[in-house]
């Protein structure tokens, strides 16, 4: 195990004297009540600060609280306690500041692909005329142009997911949310995917905040400049990676593999006291 899975996870310092994170949770605490009235911890006392810019990624086993999380940030549930800030202010609910890709990615199927980016743009309230060359733009960038016009059903699932993506970018957010986006592709499509998400992230004029939970340590660490490792529910923060390969990166960078395969061991153990706690052994 390397020496950089060792540190505890506390809220990151700040990149320069006096900036502001762009998001922040501070002693983040989400409880719920199950059916039979027994009180029930999805995170316990979670903090960590996210930078503008910053490509971050939340990694744990089922029910750790990564998607909790992300519907915070997103606005869509509100901690049992604690502070969740967006620029400082706390975040009183959804905003077109904050755009959510989910597994699914929820084209409407009665509208072209273009259709579908154009929609978006009209309820953040772009004039008419900028509607069609602005969807059309970042339809290329995800490399969907030549399929503008086709309807959802007639596309793979990853061609899906790119449109999904375009339509989230379009709407030029502050913060982009992924809830494992790529989880329900083949794993040809998935690594597709990745390259051109880390390749549209990377390269842009000005660079997205982004909160991207996953299942995949490999994901995690070809697309973050930063993974923090979460616990065996309840969930709570246990370890930080930074990762500092260069960019555009490659699936095969040694650096990363090694990085991979330290998480994976860490995770490993998380997941065993998961089997452990539901089979009683």
């Amino acid at each position: 195990m390397s020496g950089g899975l060792r540190r505890p996870v506390e809220p990151t310092p700040l990149r320069a004297q006096g900036e502001q994170p762009k998001l922040a949770l501070r002693q983040v605490v989400k409880a719920y009540r199950s059916a039979a009235g027994e009180r029930m911890v999805a995170l316990d006392d979670v903090s960590f600060d996210v930078h503008s810019g910053e490509f971050l990624c939340l990694l744990g086993p089922t029910g750790c609280g990564k998607t909790t999380i992300l519907n915070i940030l997103a606005g869509l549930e509100r901690p049992t306690s604690g502070e969740v800030l967006l620029d400082g202010a706390p975040i009183p609910g959804p905003g077109p500041d904050r755009a959510v890709l989910f597994q699914e990615p929820a084209l409407f199927p009665w509208l072209s692909v273009v259709g579908n980016v154009e929609f978006a743009l009209r309820l953040i309230g772009v004039p008419h005329g900028e509607r069609t060359e602005r969807a059309m733009d970042w339809l290329e960038k995800v490399n969907m142009g030549r399929f503008a016009n086709a309807q959802p059903h007639e596309l793979s699932a990853g061609m899906r997911q790119r449109a999904a993506l375009a339509r989230a970018l379009a709407c030029d957010p502050d913060v982009l949310l992924a809830d494992e986006p790529f989880g329900a592709l083949d794993a040809q499509a998935r690594e597709v995917l990745q390259r051109e998400l880390e390749r549209v992230w990377s390269e842009g004029e000005t660079r997205k905040t982004f909160v991207f939970v996953t299942h995949n340590v490999r994901e995690a660490t070809f697309l973050a400049d930063r993974v923090l490792v979460m616990s065996a529910p309840p969930g709570r923060l246990l370890e930080e990676q930074r990762i500092y390969a260069s960019r555009p990166r490659r699936l095969d960078d040694v650096l990363l593999t090694k990085v991979a395969s330290d998480i994976h061991e860490y995770l490993v153990r998380e997941v065993d006291k998961v089997v452990a706690r539901e089979t009683g052994t």
